[in-house]
């Protein structure tokens, strides 16, 4: 692959999954509606790459309801994890259900409207992060770089690890200089988090942008062990804060993935440090 040897074990920490409407029904008040992307799309996904590994991250379309990604997990068997998305109502009886079927996390998305609040994203990420302590889990939050300095504070004093999506939505035409930004260094630094190089198109319209490298180097720098990669696969269309229509199908963009991890192996500059990003941190995390 374009000169880079992805390792034995490597893992893909961020891909979703979407079923057969019959079988895995769609909240009616969701934001957009994909298309399939099935458990054997997927498997050509990794082998493309050579990924070896793989964590399902549950789509906001399904809501609590994570049985796509736990009926995939059972028949991936140990090389796959899940991240849920749960209730406060859950029980304690489907939270071990999860965890036996290979979920070892719990998403919370605060970039939807109603909770890039501060004040409210402190409440939720605390109220789950107390919800599945005692699983050994951690939680993973889809949010901008401005959330992740307003709850600085509230990060450290969790009893739970957090995982911040998609670079944390940084902007590289802003640089390391960029507000906010000095937070996530410092919480990396500290190990209170760790942080996903997932989705670059996010935040980029060309992922091998130095700029983007220069972002990705800086928190690799900053601790090489709490950094991880995802693809995103299959790639939704647009941008955070786009207005979507749910009532077509989208159609996945087109993404180059394996210049992707190509931009990795150059922002990490060592095989040492990629091995690192894409095999032990993600075993560490994840329970592999």
């Amino acid at each position: 692959m374009r000169g880079v040897t992805v390792p034995r074990g490597a893992c893909d920490c961020h891909v979703h999954l979407f079923g057969s409407a019959e079988r895995y029904p769609m909240l009616a008040a969701r934001r957009y509606t994909p298309g399939k992307a099935t458990v054997a799309d997927l498997l050509e996904h990794q082998n493309r790459l050579g990924i070896d590994r793989v964590v399902l991250i549950q789509p906001s379309v399904y809501g609590t309801d994570n049985r796509c990604i736990t009926d995939a997990l059972r028949g991936l068997g140990n090389v796959a994890r899940g991240v849920a998305v749960v209730a406060p109502t859950t029980s304690e009886a489907e939270l071990r259900s999860l965890h036996e079927a290979g979920v070892r996390g719990v998403r919370v998305n605060l970039q939807v409207d109603d909770e890039q609040r501060p004040e409210r994203g402190r409440a939720r990420v605390e109220e789950i992060a107390a919800r599945v302590e005692h699983l050994g889990w951690h939680v993973e939050v889809f949010m901008s770089l401005a959330m992740v300095n307003s709850l600085h504070d509230t990060i450290q004093q969790l009893p739970t690890t957090l995982v911040v999506d998609h670079f944390g939505l940084a902007d590289p035409s802003l640089g390391v200089s960029q507000d906010g930004f000095d937070s996530l260094l410092s919480l990396l630094v500290s190990g209170h988090i760790y942080l996903k190089l997932s989705a670059a198109y996010l935040v980029a319209d060309d992922i091998e942008d130095a700029l983007v490298g220069e972002l990705a180097a800086a928190t690799i720098a900053a601790n090489p062990e709490r950094v991880l990669w995802g693809s995103n696969w299959p790639h939704l269309p647009g941008r955070p804060g786009d207005k979507r229509n749910p009532e077509r199908v989208e159609p996945f963009r087109r993404v180059d993935d394996q210049k992707a991890i190509s931009s990795l192996c150059r922002w990490a500059s060592d095989p040492r440090t990629v091995h690192q990003i894409l095999v032990d941190n993600p075993a560490e995390l994840y329970g592999f």
